[in-house]
């Protein structure tokens, strides 16, 4: 596929005005002002649009789609036992297929072409993957449950199996499996020991949620008499490369372990604004050297996954908060919702637009009233851009979306089945 005469948001962020890209199979083999004569393939004329590398959503929880606006008016400790749990007890993976294809294809129209997930059911998860042809690293979030603490006898670890014989079973790479330990209140220091251990053991990523709320920090104090930071880190579940969500209350060595440990953090402001857990220290963990990208958690706390909305928020929020209109330009914005993302995830050859990388592009048309003028090419995406003025996306060399379609996802179908899940769920829960 060529893209020709299109501005291009390159490797520095720097903006290229009317250049060509060509993709092959699902590499960019060419970036220039020569059209290739050559090429005899797909054209597709980038006039008044901007190719931009996509963005990679950090943490979510992508069947929690079902539970959009389910619990609403509840801090996070009464609204995960009361609300959630209950419902997702009954959740299947058909309804989790769906779900995901929902959160999928909501993500897909806002710029994203990976993301890390934290859940259950995998195989239903996996399938819708697969099936849009997003890229996702999916785990497991264990939990101990009912007094269980074997990870090895309990479906985390049997569908975490599962999962890698099906990445190996499709050979392809969009999938990674990872494994996850919920949070330091859901389960024992003996299972996050083991778990970790097993983690490093064959060399996969580790996924938590880490000093979320002032409660989840002092109730570590109290059990352990460290900060849950120190406490991953006396487990050995930093000696695997970590994605840790939220850290709002980080403090003390807590930076200095993070950053020493190569921990990324997913910073997920709507989710923390929201369940009112607080806004995360992001200026110290930069000056700490942490990479820092950006999650927008599941759609039952945010309550969309709008990847653009999120970065947006992420940006005026720490300007607001510091006080300081020069933190986080364009150019940093960009390389955290992007190259940070695919760094956490182990995506090394993703994260910007350059020859040899994988062709995972996002185009916005600028021919829009809110678009025009262009004095700062950056800005107008991080600023003005919403979700629909993303034209095309191209994930791994293939188009998943183009003005206004979604090339693999029939979405009247899918709308017709997450309210179905919806009201059979409730019609459960209150009998």
């Amino acid at each position: 596929m060529l893209i020709k005469n299109i501005t291009l948001i390159d490797e520095n962020y720097d903006v290229i005005k009317d250049t060509n890209i060509l993709i092959e199979e699902n590499t960019i083999i060419y970036i220039g002002k020569e059209i290739p004569k050559y090429y005899h393939g797909e054209v597709y004329d980038g006039k008044n649009k901007v190719a931009s590398p996509g963005f990679f959503n950090t943490h979510c929880h992508v069947p929690m789609t079902l539970l959009r606006g389910y619990g609403e008016g509840l801090p996070l400790d009464r609204w995960l036992s009361e609300k959630i749990w209950p419902f997702e007890k009954l959740l299947t993976n058909e309804d989790c297929y769906y779900g995901s294809l929902l959160g999928i294809a909501e993500m897909i129209k806002s710029g994203v072409v990976s993301f890390n997930d934290m859940y259950f059911n995998l195989e239903g998860i996996s399938k819708a993957v697969f099936e849009s042809g997003i890229k996702a690293n999916l785990s497991y979030g264990y939990a101990d449950i009912e007094g269980r603490k074997d990870y090895f006898n309990g479906p985390a670890y049997k569908e975490t199996k599962a999962l890698n014989e099906y990445i190996e079973s499709i050979n392809s790479d969009r999938i990674k499996a990872d494994v996850s330990i919920h949070a330091v209140y859901s389960s024992s220091e003996e299972s996050v020991s083991k778990i970790s251990e097993y983690c490093n053991s064959r060399g996969m990523n580790m996924h938590i949620h880490l000093s979320e709320t002032e409660l989840e920090v002092a109730e570590c104090k109290k059990r352990f008499g460290l900060t849950p930071a120190e406490y991953f880190l006396n487990c050995g579940t930093f000696r695997s490369n970590t994605t840790a969500a939220h850290c709002v209350y980080l403090e003390g060595d807590d930076f200095s372990i993070l950053k020493e440990n190569n921990v990324s953090i997913a910073h997920c402001p709507s989710s923390n604004l929201k369940l009112g857990s607080g806004i995360a220290p992001l200026k110290t963990m930069m000056e700490h050297g942490i990479n820092v990208t950006i999650g927008t958690d599941g759609a039952a706390s945010n309550n969309n996954l709008n990847m653009l909305e999120e970065v947006n928020l992420a940006a005026l929020l720490h300007k607001g908060t510091n006080k300081d209109p020069l933190f986080l330009n364009s150019k940093e914005m960009m390389k955290i919702s992007s190259l940070n993302g695919a760094k956490a995830q182990g995506r090394f050859n993703s994260g910007v637009i350059k020859v040899g990388n994988r062709a995972d592009i996002v185009i916005y048309d600028f021919d829009k009233p809110h678009m025009q003028p262009i004095h700062d090419v950056l800005a107008n995406i991080l600023y003005s851009a919403e979700a629909n003025d993303i034209c095309l996306s191209i994930i791994d060399g293939k188009i998943v979306y183009k003005d206004g379609v979604f090339t693999n996802i029939d979405i009247e179908k899918v709308y017709y089945n997450v309210n179905r899940i919806k009201n059979e769920k409730l019609k459960i829960i209150n009998k």
